[in-house]
């Protein structure tokens, strides 16, 4: 019975020695010069400019995870349709019921209007969006 336990803490061992010897051989003959160039951030070719804590709009992400969602049902839709022939009729009813879900899921997302990329509606505007806000009120009073 402690042979079983003896093989995990080998296999334990092992993981950790084969993580942290190449780091640390790394760290004793890599050379270390750095200079402004390489500390530089660099991203697709283009200098930096500005801070890296800048606050994204969340639209970003909600039209990502959008996006998302309907890549998946993509995944799920292709191999169904491959072999759709073999299924028969009880498959069909499912993917349309799939299919039936993710368009309610649509037209919630776009009644909503989280897919509008602009939105003048801003409650509680501040900073750039305090005028929008203004604006808007001004055009429907």
């Amino acid at each position: 019975m402690y042979r079983d336990f003896g093989t995990i803490f080998i296999f334990i061992f092992m993981g950790i020695v084969l993580v942290y010897v190449p780091l640390l051989i790394q760290k004793l003959i890599a050379p270390n010069n750095p200079n402004p160039d390489k500390l530089a951030t660099y991203e697709c070719g283009e200098e930096s400019e500005g801070s890296a804590w800048v606050q994204f709009n969340i639209r970003f992400y909600v039209v990502a995870l959008i996006f998302l969602i309907f890549d998946v049902e993509v995944v799920f839709l292709f191999p169904w349709a491959v072999v759709f022939n073999e299924l028969g009729l009880l498959a069909f009813i499912e993917m349309a019921i799939f299919l039936l879900i993710l368009i309610v899921g649509l037209a919630y997302v776009w009644k909503r209007g989280d897919l509008d990329w602009v939105k003048y509606n801003v409650k509680y505007g501040r900073g750039r969006y305090a005028n929008l806000t203004s604006q808007n009120n001004n055009s429907q009073g």
